[in-house]
């Protein structure tokens, strides 16, 4: 676990047979309110706790867990990492939390081929994925949260449901997995996913002033391009028709 700036943490993903997503704590220590962002890939639990511990961050700080959409690579560890922290409240946009809460697992394995093979791979029982959502975001909020204050930015398009994080005062993006390092954006084939929707939203994002970006997947990029979003929208634009 690396720390990318004052409050903002980074657990890289360790990809295997299925990618891993990130996970980035954020919120100032000392405020004892601090949150995580997504959580990444079955069997991943044990690995993101222990992350979090060897930077002397109390588990008991840990209020809640945002995800930024959940496709298996960001959830999958989910109920491995609330075992140490039960208190965490799970918040999640409404689209997709809808379905969580319902136990259709289509927005996090996607396509029915990849459950399946999923399903095999890791031993995970249909049902796995019926959770409680404790906050259900819409978009356009702003959490005051770890003495920090990060909008909340409705992204669809990889997936329906999927959320930015923007901390305007330091100009920080996470994107979960609709942008990237190196001009690439998240795919579009998926069950709830949209390629118009998700021009649009590498539109909305360009709009905005980032300097670092802290994507769900890839390297992180420090200093970015002023126009490097808006460049990757209009590359990606034919194709996403």
């Amino acid at each position: 676990m690396a720390k990318i700036s004052d409050g903002i943490y980074f657990i890289q993903g360790q990809d295997e047979f299925i990618p891993d997503s990130h996970v980035y704590v954020i919120g100032e220590p000392s405020s004892d309110d601090l949150s995580i962002v997504d959580v990444g890939l079955t069997g991943k639990g044990n690995y993101k706790i222990q992350s979090i511990l060897e930077m002397g961050i109390k588990l008991t700080s840990i209020k809640r867990i945002i995800m930024t959409h959940t496709h298996l690579d960001h959830i999958g560890c989910l109920s491995e990492v609330k075992k140490h922290i039960p208190q965490a409240e799970l918040w999640v946009h409404t689209l997709e939390a809808a379905p969580l809460e319902q136990g259709d697992e289509r927005a996090v394995y996607g396509m029915k081929e990849f459950q399946s093979m999923c399903q095999m791979q890791y031993g995970i029982k249909p049902g796995a994925f019926a959770l409680k959502v404790e906050k259900k975001l819409e978009g356009g909020e702003n959490l005051d949260i770890g003495g920090m204050v990060w909008e909340v930015i409705h992204i669809p398009g990889h997936s329906m449901g999927g959320i930015a994080l923007y901390n305007r005062a330091g100009k920080i993006l996470i994107p979960g997995d609709v942008i990237y390092a190196d001009y690439a954006i998240g795919r579009f084939d998926l069950f709830g996913a949209d390629a118009n929707e998700l021009k649009k939203s590498l539109m909305r994002l360009a709009r905005l002033e980032v300097d670092i970006l802290l994507p769900g997947h890839n390297q992180i990029v420090r200093e970015l391009p002023s126009d490097y979003i808006k460049k990757t929208a209009e590359m990606w634009g034919p194709h996403l028709q």
